[in-house]
């Protein structure tokens, strides 16, 4: 039970970012700096669009923003290109926890596909090994200056591949030694997770917890496989579940509406309803949300997102990055997004951290922990 906030404090910029946060959607290969890359790509060989770091930067956002889930995941030809040695790895994680304690992140999963990082003759547990080496040293290193930061690994089978019990294996091999959950991910649309069926049984006969990359690039249909199948506790994005839901607004010129006010009568589909009164945390991700057209159908910019109708509606929603360098952001970027665009205040912003807290794939005394740390955290801020 959070200690409730009763005077809000004026959220600016400054204040969101030193916030304690939850990151449960960050993708690795997803989070390099430019100019780690821009070395990186000097020592293998690789030919990048540019060699200047603010250029470079440029492209993946640019290149980003053409509003197509396939051109988006293109852009990760060049950053897997510079992850493919135990060094490269390692540094590539380090750095991106010195980012999110940065960004004031506490508790971050941190999701990669150890299958795409061996053409340099690395295993897949070298990969793995590799990756929590680095991860291990970022957070030593914030402890070192006094700030405390918890990290996870998702470890992440390639829907398009057909190495998933594979790789759910290799999960569940370091599950001790910093995996925490299991994802997919790649093309959604015509990968269903039903093809993964023998991976997702081992893993629920391990006990070892589950998220899947659904509703984004497909529909409701594609949500139902992920929970029938997949056997998710979270989906990865999840936000075209809204298309499950119908609003019927209220006629401005009948009897008794009260003028400019939009009134709706919220009815929910069968999946819907589902995974709203079951708690399924949805791993939303506004900005990647538009940049790949995953919310197309509902409108061009983030007013039309309907993060805030699923979040009014009762849905367990969390904020994320997903990639924070194809859509330069970071989580305090997000934040201020919503704030900005649905008016949220600081109960609404701890309210969504907390349902992030939450979701982690740690145990309940851990998750308590946790949730105690963010309430101090905010109340700080509240003075």
């Amino acid at each position: 039970m959070t200690e409730p906030i009763t005077q809000p404090a004026a959220l600016s910029r400054f204040d969101i970012r030193v916030l304690p946060k939850v990151s449960l959607h960050d993708h690795l290969d997803g989070g390099l700096r430019p100019a780690t890359i821009v070395e990186l790509a000097a020592a293998a060989g690789h030919t990048l669009p540019s060699t200047d770091p603010v250029a470079l930067g440029e492209w993946f956002r640019e290149s980003a923003n053409s509003g197509s889930l396939v051109r988006y995941l293109e852009t990760f030809d060049h950053t897997i290109a510079v992850m493919q040695t135990s060094e490269g790895l390692t540094r590539v994680a380090r750095e991106f926890v010195e980012d999110l304690v940065e960004d004031g992140v506490v508790y971050a999963e941190i999701r990669w596909a150890p299958e795409q990082h061996l053409r340099a003759g690395l295993s897949l547990d070298e990969a793995v090994e590799a990756v929590q080496a680095g991860l291990e040293a970022g957070v030593a290193g914030a402890a070192e200056n006094g700030q405390l930061i918890q990290v996870g690994q998702l470890i992440t089978a390639m829907r398009h591949g057909d190495r998933g019990l594979e790789i759910a294996e290799l999960a569940v091999r370091h599950r001790d030694r910093g995996a925490v959950g299991f994802d997919i991910a790649g093309a959604e649309d015509g990968f269903p997770p039903s093809r993964f069926t023998d991976a997702f049984t081992y893993l629920a006969e391990q006990m070892f917890p589950v998220t899947v990359h659904a509703g984004e690039a497909a529909g409701v249909e594609s949500i139902v496989d992920a929970l029938v199948h997949g056997r998710a506790l979270r989906l990865g994005h999840g936000v075209r579940i809204a298309e499950d839901i119908e609003v019927d607004f209220e006629d401005e010129d009948a009897p008794g509406a009260e003028e400019d006010t939009a009134v709706g009568m919220v009815t929910l589909g069968e999946v819907a309803a589902w995974v709203r009164d079951r708690g399924i945390p949805l791993e939303l991700c506004p900005s990647s949300n538009l940049q790949t057209g995953a919310v197309e159908s509902f409108g061009p910019d983030l007013e039309s997102h309907p993060f805030d109708l699923l979040y009014q509606t009762g849905f367990l929603v969390t904020v994320n990055t997903d990639n924070r360098l194809m859509s330069g952001v970071s989580l305090t970027d997000e934040f201020e997004l919503l704030v900005q665009t649905f008016d949220y205040d600081l109960d609404d912003v701890l309210e969504l951290t907390m349902n992030a807290a939450n979701a982690a794939f740690l145990p309940l005394e851990e998750r308590a922990v946790l949730a105690e740390y963010i309430t101090e955290g905010f109340n700080r801020v509240r003075g």
